[in-house]
C-alpha cells in the first residue's frame, strides 16, 4: 500500500523487505533538471552538467519532426548518463492563454502541430530506454493559482483541441501520463475518475503508469477509484487507504492495479538495472549541437521592413546593441529550468559574429542612437511556472522600444519570451527576431541570422494577438484581482476554487482568429525567411472520395530566391457546410523541406480520413459528414498560395 505514494519528492517508495529499489524520476522539458538538494538519501549526485537546451515553444517553432527527435534522443542520452529513468516530461498543453507562464515549455495552439512533434519526441526519447511522461492532462491553460481552477469546456473541445496530443503520445508508445492540477468541470484532474479512465484509459487506451503531479489531490478514496496509479511526491491524500480498505471503500484489487501498474512501466525499461552510460567530451559536443541547431530552425523572422536584415558586414557599419537581455542569460522558470553549463551571452555571440562593428551601450542617448546605423535591441520577458505574467512589456523595455524607433529607423529587436507579447505599438520597428528561450548557445544561432549565416526558417507555434482583449483568454482572472509574480503556494491553498470558461469551445488560436474576423499582430504559421518560395501544381489524386479513404496530394515548391533555405507547408482543410459550427479552416498536415537557391521540389503527401472528421457533441463519436471540402496550401494560415474541392461521397 505504501508503494502507491512517492518518497523523497522526486522518487518511488522502496520496499526492502522486497529488495525493490526507490526509482528517480527526473524533470523536463529544456533538458535534464539536476535536483542536489532533493536526492534520495545516500545517493551520489547523479551527473556534474547537463545541456540547456532551447524552450520547448522554439522547438515547436521549427515545424521539424526529425529536430523533434533529435531534441528529445539528445536528452534521453543525459538521462541514461546519469541513470535516470524516467523523464517527467514532455509537457505540452495546449497554447490558448498569451499570458501561461508555462507556454515556454509547451508545443503551441494546434493540435496536429503539437500531436506530431510529441509523436516523434516521445519515439526519440524512449529509444533510449527512458520513459516520456505525458504532462499535464488535461486543460490546464493558467499557471494562475492553478490548484484552484476549473477549466469548464465542451466534450467537443477536449476532443478536438486539447486531445489530440495525447493521443499522438499515447500511440507513439509513452509509457507514463502526468495529470494536471487544474479541476476539470468541477473535479481535480489527478483523482477524476471521467478524465483518467474514461478519456484517457477507455477513450485513448492508456494502459501504463498515470501520476498525479506534485500536491494536486486531495480525496484519497476517488483517486483510488479514479484510474490513477501513483500520488507524488508522496502520500498525502491516499495516507487513510489503510481505514478506507477497512470499510470497504476500497478494495485490494483496486490497489493491486496501481502497484502493477508502477512496478510493470519500470520494469518495461529495466529501471531497477538501469546502468549509468557516461557520456565522453565528443558526445557532448554533438549533443551542444543538437541544441545549437534547434535554435537555428526554431527562432521566427516576424518582420524585416526595407531587408535591414541581413547585416552585411562588408559595409563595415556602426551596429549600436542594447537592452535588457543582451548580457543576461535567461530561461524559463520552474521544473523545466535547467542550469546548463558554458553560457553564450548575446554580447558575446554578437561580438564574436560581428567584432568592433558592434558597439554595446547600457542606457544610449538620443545622439548615439541618432549616430548608428543599425540599432540591436534585446528585450522580452521573464517566463515562469506558478504564475502568469502579462501580455504587455515591462514599462521600461516598451519605453526604449518607442525611444530607439523614434530616433532610428534602423531598429532591430530581438525578443527573448517563451510567448506571445504586445507589439502593437512597434509600427516603426524595422525587423523583429523572436529568439525565444535559445538554450546555453542559442545565442549564437541569433548571431548567425542577423549576419545572414543562417537562414531563418522558424514558423510561430501559435498566434500573436494585437491586444490581449482580443484573445479567447481574456477575462479569466476573477474580478478584482490581479497576476502576481513567482510561486505563491500559500496564497494559493487559500485562494477559492475560481472557473476558467473556455467560451470559445474548438475556436482555439488562429481558429478563433479566423471565426471572429480579427487580425492577429502575426498569424498562426508565419515566419519569414531570406529567401523565397513559390508554390504551384497541386494536384488531389481524386476529386471525390469515401470516408474512409485518404486523400493524396502532390504540391510544386521551389526556392525562386537567392539564398539556399527551408520552407514549411501548411495544409489545411476547410469545410465550408456542416450540421455543427466548424472552424474557417484546420492545420492537418504540414512538410518542412530544404531547397537550395532555384531548386523545385515536387511534394507527395497524404489527408487522412480524420483529417475531415469532427466529434458530434450528440452522438459521441467521430463523425464525416458528405459535402464539399477544400484544401488549402499555404505558407502561413493567412498565407494561402493553392486550393482544390473535393467531395466526400
Amino acid at each position: 500500500m505504501k508503494y502507491i505514494g512517492g518518497d523523497n519528492i522526486f522518487f518511488t517508495k522502496a520496499i526492502k523487505r522486497l529488495e525493490i529499489p526507490s526509482i528517480p524520476f527526473v524533470d523536463a522539458t529544456q533538458g535534464v533538471r539536476l535536483n542536489p538538494g532533493i536526492l534520495h538519501p545516500g545517493m551520489k549526485k547523479p551527473a556534474k552538467k547537463t545541456i540547456a537546451y532551447p524552450s520547448p515553444i522554439l522547438l515547436a517553432a521549427t515545424w521539424n519532426k526529425a529536430a523533434a527527435y533529435q531534441y528529445a534522443h539528445s536528452i534521453g542520452e543525459e538521462c541514461r548518463a546519469a541513470g535516470l529513468p524516467v523523464l517527467l516530461g514532455p509537457g505540452f498543453n495546449l497554447y490558448r492563454n498569451s499570458q501561461c507562464g508555462r507556454n515556454f515549455e509547451y508545443f503551441g495552439e494546434d493540435p496536429l502541430l503539437a500531436g506530431k512533434l510529441i509523436e516523434s519526441f516521445v519515439t526519440g526519447l524512449q529509444e533510449t530506454g527512458t520513459i516520456a511522461t505525458l504532462k499535464h492532462f488535461i486543460a490546464n491553460q493558467t499557471d494562475y493559482y492553478r490548484r484552484r481552477s476549473n477549466s469548464v469546456l465542451s466534450e467537443r473541445a477536449l476532443h478536438e483541441i486539447y486531445m489530440p496530443a495525447f493521443k499522438y503520445g499515447v500511440d507513439a508508445g509513452a509509457l507514463a501520463v502526468m495529470t494536471s492540477y487544474n479541476l476539470v468541470n468541477g473535479e481535480w484532474a489527478g483523482q477524476s475518475d471521467f478524465v483518467i479512465n474514461h478519456l484517457l484509459r477507455d477513450e485513448l487506451g492508456f494502459q501504463w503508469l498515470v501520476m498525479t503531479d506534485w500536491f494536486s489531490v486531495w480525496d484519497g478514496e476517488k483517486l483510488i477509484h479514479s484510474g490513477q496509479d501513483l500520488e507524488m511526491p508522496f502520500r498525502k491524500a491516499t495516507k487513510n487507504a489503510d481505514k478506507l480498505l477497512k470499510e470497504k471503500r476500497i478494495t485490494e484489487e483496486g490497489l493491486d492495479r496501481m502497484v502493477k501498474n508502477i512496478l510493470r512501466t519500470l520494469i518495461a525499461v529495466d529501471a531497477f538495472n538501469r546502468e549509468k552510460v557516461p557520456l565522453g567530451k565528443a558526445e557532448y559536443d554533438h549533443l551542444e549541437e543538437v541544441a545549437l541547431n534547434t535554435a537555428r530552425e526554431g527562432m521566427v523572422l516576424l518582420r524585416n521592413n526595407n531587408e535591414l536584415l541581413p547585416i552585411d558586414k562588408s559595409k563595415k557599419q556602426h551596429i549600436l546593441a542594447t537592452g535588457t537581455y543582451l548580457d543576461k542569460w535567461v530561461s524559463g522558470k520552474g521544473a523545466a529550468l535547467v542550469k546548463g553549463y558554458d553560457h553564450i551571452l548575446l554580447k558575446d555571440a554578437l561580438l564574436n559574429e560581428f567584432g568592433n562593428q558592434v558597439t554595446f551601450v547600457k542606457h544610449p542617448s538620443k545622439g548615439q542612437i541618432e549616430s548608428a546605423d543599425i540599432v540591436l535591441l534585446c528585450i522580452g520577458t521573464q517566463d515562469g511556472e506558478g504564475y502568469d505574467r502579462p501580455f504587455d512589456l515591462p514599462k521600461k523595455d516598451e519605453e526604449l522600444v518607442q525611444f530607439c524607433t523614434k530616433y532610428n529607423p534602423n531598429t532591430v529587436v530581438l525578443v527573448t519570451s517563451g510567448s506571445g507579447i504586445n507589439m502593437s505599438k512597434w509600427k516603426y520597428v524595422s525587423s523583429i527576431l523572436y529568439t525565444w528561450y535559445m538554450g546555453q548557445n542559442g545565442a549564437t544561432a541569433a548571431a548567425e541570422i542577423l549576419s545572414g549565416k543562417t537562414n531563418p526558417s522558424g514558423k510561430l507555434p501559435m498566434s500573436i494577438e494585437k491586444r490581449f482583449e482580443d484573445s479567447p483568454a481574456f477575462g479569466y482572472i476573477p474580478e478584482g484581482e490581479t497576476l502576481y509574480e513567482g510561486f505563491k503556494m500559500r496564497a494559493e491553498m487559500k485562494h477559492e476554487v475560481y472557473d476558467v470558461h473556455y467560451k470559445e469551445g474548438i475556436f482555439v488560436g488562429y481558429r478563433w482568429y479566423d471565426a471572429k474576423e480579427i487580425e492577429p499582430e502575426f498569424c498562426f504559421g508565419h515566419g519569414l525567411s531570406y529567401t523565397s518560395f513559390t508554390y504551384s501544381d497541386l494536384e488531389v489524386s481524386t476529386e471525390q472520395f469515401s470516408t474512409n479513404e485518404a486523400i493524396e496530394f502532390k504540391i510544386t515548391v521551389k526556392n525562386s530566391g537567392p539564398v539556399d533555405g527551408k520552407e514549411t507547408v501548411q495544409v489545411y482543410v476547410s469545410d465550408p457546410e456542416c450540421s455543427v459550427p466548424r472552424p474557417v479552416k484546420e492545420l492537418k498536415q504540414f512538410e518542412k523541406v530544404f531547397l537550395k537557391a532555384g531548386e523545385t521540389k515536387k511534394l507527395s503527401l497524404l489527408l487522412e480520413p480524420s483529417a475531415f472528421q469532427f466529434w458530434h457533441p450528440e452522438l459521441k463519436t467521430w463523425t464525416t459528414e458528405p459535402g464539399e471540402f477544400e484544401i488549402l496550401v499555404g505558407a502561413s494560415s493567412r498565407d494561402i498560395r493553392l486550393s482544390e474541392s473535393i467531395i466526400l461521397k
